[in-house]
């Protein structure tokens, strides 16, 4: 059975910091371009949740999440340890948010296991 999850990046906030980062928050306000809404980026990630029966499937179904974040969650133009900060943490809300919704023991433990060890 094929299933998807999609992938975010952390929303409206990540959206204006990002915006404020590259300084062209003042123009997007005048120009009426900032909206908060749902308009972030987002990649859906298809599975088949018979291979999360088995340790190959679970990893690989990971690490295809973790390469969706980094696409949801790109680097910043602007280097900094705060961007760097909030890269990271819109990362792991996105990985997060994708082994809540699918919802596998396997992978929810390779997910605990990994976010520990780095």
């Amino acid at each position: 059975m094929s299933n998807s999850v999609i992938l975010r990046a952390a929303g409206p906030r990540f959206k204006v910091a990002l915006l404020m980062l590259t300084g062209s928050l003042g123009f997007a306000l005048a120009a009426g371009a900032v909206t908060v809404d749902n308009d972030v980026p987002s990649l859906t990630v298809r599975y088949d949740s018979q291979a999360l029966t088995t340790d190959s499937g679970v990893q690989q179904l990971y690490r295809r999440i973790l390469v969706a974040a980094k696409q949801v969650c790109p680097e910043e133009s602007i280097r900094g340890l705060g961007a760097n900060a909030r890269v990271e943490a819109c990362r792991a809300q996105a990985v997060a948010h994708a082994i809540q919704h699918i919802g596998n023991t396997r992978l929810a433990t390779l997910y605990a296991t990994s976010s520990k060890s780095g």
